[in-house]
């Protein structure tokens, strides 16, 4: 493995297998996965509607949990063994950037199917279509309670003692588009959320609806309506081609190419490489292959390994360099949980952090060294890989020297491959 296909295993991707052969080409590797990532089957809404049912005449009901626990079982699995890890990673950044959670409980039987089809499905196509799919789906409605919304001035508005809830229109604006930087007031979020009253949820058989998005016009706010100076018409295209305006805005290219650079380059990204990345956004109408592509281009992305990895990204990491296949995904699952970052349960609609200030309190080191302690003990036990081995697949030439002495002088297997694990550099992407 030469320096720079390790360098971009690590820093694009999520680490090496060792059944893995790293092209000497890392660039091509990269731009070669910018392509529409293969559908990955799970449940349907259909079954996630009936696990929610089940649980509602039964609260002792297992149906919600099992369904999620599949879908999180299936996903860790892909991280593990994917030999597409850019374009899996790259899906996950956009997962985190339009964050759902399990801390909605009536999302939670639907956050895989989101991640699945509303994400990972539109990962390399256009951000509106998949800021459009995201608004749609019933885990995002439920999550920020779009789906009781009700415009004052609606039929339903007029019967109704519920309102308006801006939740959603709020975080479209402040976290997942324009952000603060493009100047919108208090009266821009109110507009939106009148924009997107009627966007709710059909429940399926029971209630003779569609299971998915349904657009209820009795409780749409009636008239035209002006967002930053742009007039949209009433109904649901009004609330589309308001998301879709927001989408393509330059404010919106901005704050998306600053935080992916932010992800893959530096926690302080260096403003030509945030610059390009924009550019390429703006050029291309907001596609975001062209965005990934400007992404893996950044002369800026080829500098030392500096970011402190998050625990999900370390805990993939691990688990891929010992090579894992799906008997792993339950250890993943629990590891996130371990080292304070469960699968789908994000503390806030700003989704997990991805600067080092999140990751390198004393605590959450002391859980990762405390797992990594374990892992080595396993692996030791079970004579599945010794150290040496394990510093190549999981760093190659970008392990240090003194890592390496250290590991070869090591008194046991299991406290050479702790060494390794617990190495700065394996903490780095």
């Amino acid at each position: 493995m030469t320096p720079l296909a390790a360098h971009a295993a690590i820093r694009f991707g999520l680490g090496n297998r060792p059944e893995a052969q790293l092209p000497a080409d890392p660039r091509a590797w990269l731009t070669g996965q910018i392509s529409p990532l293969p559908e990955a089957p799970g449940p349907s809404l259909a079954e996630a509607f009936a696990a929610q049912r089940q649980r509602q005449r039964d609260p002792t009901s297992q149906a919600v949990s099992d369904l999620f626990r599949t879908e999180a079982l299936a996903w860790s699995t892909r991280m593990i063994t994917t030999t597409a890890p850019f374009a899996e990673r790259w899906a996950n950044f956009w997962t985190n950037h339009l964050t759902t959670s399990r801390r909605a409980g009536q999302a939670t039987v639907m956050l895989g199917h989101y991640q699945r089809l509303a994400i990972r499905a539109h990962a390399f196509g256009r951000f509106e279509d998949m800021l459009l799919a995201a608004y749609r789906h019933p885990a995002m409605l439920f999550y920020l309670d779009q789906s009781g919304s009700i415009g004052p001035s609606s039929p339903a508005g007029q019967r109704a003692r519920r309102g308006l809830n801006e939740n959603l229109a709020r975080e479209c604006m402040e976290l997942h588009t324009v952000t603060p930087a493009a100047g919108y007031s208090q009266e821009d979020v109110t507009t939106l959320a009148r924009l997107l009253t009627g966007w709710s949820v059909g429940r399926g058989a029971p209630a003779n609806e569609p299971e998915g998005f349904l657009f209820r016009a009795r409780a749409h706010e009636p008239g035209d309506k002006i967002l930053l100076g742009r007039t949209f018409p009433e109904g649901e295209e009004g609330g589309a081609e308001a998301l879709r305006f927001l989408a393509g805005h330059p404010a919106t290219h901005h704050a998306l190419a600053l935080k992916l650079a932010r992800h893959f380059v530096a926690d302080a990204p260096p403003a030509p490489a945030v610059a390009r990345i924009e550019a390429a956004l703006r050029d291309s109408g907001g596609d975001l292959a062209a965005a990934a592509r400007a992404v893996v281009a950044a002369p800026e992305a080829r500098a030392p390994l500096r970011k402190l990895r998050s625990g999900q990204d370390y805990a993939i990491a691990v688990l891929r360099a010992l090579g894992l296949g799906d008997e792993g995904a339950p250890m993943l699952l629990g590891t996130l949980a371990r080292l304070n970052q469960p699968l789908w349960t994000a503390p806030a609609p700003i989704g997990w952090s991805d600067e080092a200030s999140e990751w390198a309190a004393p605590e959450q080191l002391m859980r990762r060294l405390d797992w990594a302690s374990e892992i080595a003990g396993r692996t030791a036990a079970a004579g599945v890989i010794e150290p040496e081995p394990l510093g190549e697949v999981l760093l190659g030439p970008l392990a240090r020297a003194e890592t390496m002495a250290a590991a070869r002088r090591a008194g046991s297997v299991r406290e050479g491959l702790l060494l390794l694990l617990a190495s700065p550099e394996a903490q780095r992407r």
